[in-house]
């Protein structure tokens, strides 16, 4: 079972300080008047182009293997394989903020404005983030709704390109869920268009589903570690 999702502009917006926090610019101190022009302009640029929107599918355990096997170029261990095998349903997902956002940060870009373009991207990259999450809200209403979401059931997305899982295996994602019906594509280097998009898994569990220990292979090469405050998330 496939189905699509939109949202507004303006539901899908990112939280202001968390850009901040991307760009590492101090959160709760005084910005200079024209870095909050920019990051005003960036998010009004937002509200008038974004177009975010998704296309969700529930895929079985042993379907989702296959998939996750992708072109055997995964790590030797990932967490995706002690965490599926405790899910109670899982969802694949593709979810993009739209080839018009896209467009105008490359404008602005070629129009010499490398200021203003990289504080849109800096909005559109937590936007297309953030759908991830959304789609996950969407996917446990869903199931709320059917009658088939357990007490304590939570969601977190996990992507190729992520945690042992290669970015190849998106080609197999798409041939599955077909994105092209909201207008996202993979090119032969497995780059999403429009660029500001997202793709993965969404994993539905308990608290203990989604614990892992940050002992695997590439953990030494993260830069986030954000998979504390993941696992923190659902508890």
């Amino acid at each position: 079972m496939k189905w699509t999702v939109e949202w507004t502009a303006a539901a899908s917006t990112p939280d202001w300080n968390q850009v901040l926090r991307s760009q590492g610019l101090p959160e709760g101190e005084a910005l200079p008047t024209r870095l909050v022009g920019l990051v005003d302009a960036a998010f009004e640029r937002y509200l008038a182009l974004a177009e975010p929107r998704a296309i969700l599918g529930f895929v079985e355990p042993d379907v989702f293997a296959g998939i996750y096997r992708g072109e055997g170029l995964n790590s030797h261990e990932t967490p995706l394989e002690s965490i599926v095998p405790r899910a109670s349903r899982l969802a694949l997902f593709v979810a993009t903020v739209g080839q018009r956002l896209s467009a105008e940060i490359g404008d602005l870009f070629a129009r010499h404005q490398p200021a203003a373009g990289y504080m849109l991207d800096a909005v559109a990259s937590e936007a297309a983030d953030g759908l991830a999450y959304a789609a996950g809200r969407e996917l446990l209403a869903r199931l709320q709704d059917a009658g088939e979401l357990a007490n304590g059931a939570r969601v977190l997305p996990y992507s190729p390109g992520y945690c042992g899982w290669h970015v190849s295996g998106q080609r197999k994602l798409f041939a599955f869920l077909g994105p092209e019906t909201i207008g996202v594509t993979l090119n032969q280097s497995c780059l999403m268009q429009p660029l500001k998009s997202v793709s993965g898994v969404l994993v539905v569990g308990d608290s203990a589903t989604h614990r892992v220990h940050p002992t695997y292979s590439f953990c030494d090469h993260c830069g986030t570690k954000q998979c504390r405050e993941r696992m923190a998330s659902v508890k």
